[in-house]
């Protein structure tokens, strides 16, 4: 992995399988679009919701040539949001979206 990467914890015991979770889709952003200068990547769970559970949040900061890519994923109303696996594998087709968006007006 050439993208120089900061993971970082709130709320949130860390988790190796997490961090690994997170390189993985780092590295496919990177096979996407290798011009990402850098990612920062947040995982917070900011409240415990009595009928659900911790709802996680995820963002992810790309720092790309001429400015940078935020995605704020907030969890939802979905239950799927309690599985952090799921909230960031949401946030990452996200990230690749708005990545995909990028590099077509950057060509």
């Amino acid at each position: 992995m050439q993208i120089p990467l900061q993971i970082t914890f709130h709320n949130v015991q860390a988790s190796a399988s997490v961090e690994e979770k997170i390189k993985e889709n780092v590295e496919k952003l990177e096979r996407f679009y290798n011009r990402v200068i850098n990612c920062r990547v947040t995982v917070d769970a900011p409240h415990r919701n009595q009928r659900k559970g911790n709802l996680y949040h995820v963002q992810i900061d790309l720092t790309v040539p001429n400015g940078k890519i935020i995605v704020n994923h907030s969890p939802s109303d979905e239950a799927s949001h309690a599985d952090i696996y799921i909230a960031i594998r949401d946030a990452f087709e996200n990230a690749r979206r708005q990545l995909q968006d990028y590099a077509s007006l950057q060509n």
